[in-house]
């Protein structure tokens, strides 16, 4: 009886969780499909399934091209984060030189700093380099806040592989580029494929920096255009049409987690056990 009534309780817990954090997703995609005063009636369920809002977001801006681009800077940096972080992971984790802890530290206080932090000194690199209001400017600037903590997570499960296969390799002659590509690497996935996802994330809703490096609607991202959005009228707000464009955009990277689920849960927990 009382095993019975610890799993039932342990049900409930996870029921209640659950319901904590999918109720403000569910209250989005129910407020996607109001509009007008509909809006600020309290209801769990719509009282029709309008698909206004949604014709509006692809219709009042190119609203397909700006999630192209956010795809883009996405796939990119989450891309160009995991070779540099595999690379510098080996050499603060395999490689002893002086200095190595304070470099590793110093990479973890980067990704410590606001961004409004670095902001201006961003523009003003951005700017040097003949980037403004382009993708890659946006990429550039996007890495700042992916590489550090790539970096980190990778270095961490970089020194948990057994040293013997290293050794093993350079003693058949094989160049550190083959160690890394072709014997550590393929042991690293379980860590790439959560690293990936979050750097991922990270890039896709990035607010900040897209609002202040972009201008133009052909390189304008996801965040900005759902914060430039507005109504089909003055007395129309917005609010039903913000719903709509979220619920577009969240469902790739529910989609993303949903189908890597289980390499997730294995390179969160894969750490937490010494080879």
């Amino acid at each position: 009886m009382i095993r019975l009534a610890r799993h039932l309780g342990f049900a409930l817990l996870l029921l209640a969780i659950g319901a904590f954090a999918l109720f403000p997703f569910y209250h989005a995609l129910v407020t996607s499909f109001r509009s007008g005063s509909f809006l600020f009636v309290p209801a769990m369920l719509p009282e029709a399934l309008d698909p206004r809002n949604y014709e509006l977001v692809f219709t009042q801006q190119d609203f397909g091209r700006t999630i192209l681009n956010s795809v883009l800077v996405a796939a990119t940096v989450t891309g160009v984060s995991l070779v540099l972080a595999v690379g510098a992971a080996y050499a603060l984790g395999r490689v002893r030189f002086r200095g190595r802890y304070a470099l590793l530290l110093t990479i973890l206080g980067v990704s410590m700093f606001p961004q409004i932090a670095v902001l201006s000194g961003m523009f003003e690199l951005i700017r040097a380099l003949g980037l403004y209001d382009t993708l890659p400017g946006l990429m550039l600037a996007n890495l700042m806040l992916t590489l550090p903590f790539t970096i980190w997570v990778l270095t961490t499960f970089m020194r948990e592989l057994p040293k013997e296969l290293e050794e093993a390799a350079y003693a058949d002659g094989a160049s550190a580029l083959t160690v890394v590509t072709r014997v550590l690497l393929p042991l690293l996935w379980p860590a790439l494929a959560p690293t990936a996802l979050l750097a991922f994330i990270v890039s896709w809703n990035e607010f900040l920096f897209a609002l202040t490096f972009t201008l133009s609607e052909e390189t304008r991202t996801v965040p900005v255009a759902i914060a430039l959005l507005s109504g089909g009228s003055r007395q129309e707000l917005p609010w039903g049409l913000v719903m709509a464009a979220s619920t577009v955009v969240t469902i790739p990277i529910v989609a993303l987690v949903v189908a890597f689920q289980r390499k997730i849960v294995s390179g969160l927990t894969a750490g937490a056990v010494k080879g």
